[in-house]
């Protein structure tokens, strides 16, 4: 299984998630326009990175086909902060790993040693979203 999937341009929604430039985003907003003429209606969709926040758009027919990531979400512990590096144990499996701290704004709570986090791993990459309560 990989870490994607494909899944037709007009069977997205705001909010949803798929992969633009190999980044995998979240849906802020799609426009979708009336069939002209000589071709297929057409969606614009505007997306924002999980992993670098930076937006996307792009242009595509909606009976094309775009990849969606498919996102494990997970609970760990943060057992130690070195440096600009959490250590991080994940309470399923008890594997440990290490990913780059994140930018406080973009994490709801307190990173600190000892508490549960939230995660979300997708294409090979990691990311706390909240700390859990």
């Amino acid at each position: 299984m990989g870490d994607k999937k494909p899944e037709r341009v007009g069977a997205l929604r705001e909010g949803r998630y798929m992969i633009i430039g190999n980044e995998p985003c979240k849906i802020e907003k799609i426009q979708t326009s009336a069939p002209g003429k000589h071709g297929s209606a057409k969606s614009r969709i505007d997306a924002r990175g999980i992993f670098d926040n930076r937006k996307r758009s792009i242009i595509k027919p909606v009976d094309a086909k775009i990849d969606v990531p498919i996102i494990d979400k997970n609970i760990g512990m943060i057992t130690a902060i070195i440096g600009e590096n959490i250590q991080l144990m994940d309470m399923e499996t008890y594997e440990t790993f290490e990913i780059p701290v994140p930018d406080p704004s973009e994490v709801e709570g307190e990173i600190k040693e000892g508490v549960n986090v939230e995660y979300w791993e997708t294409l090979g990459r990691i990311k706390i979203m909240r700390v859990k309560t």
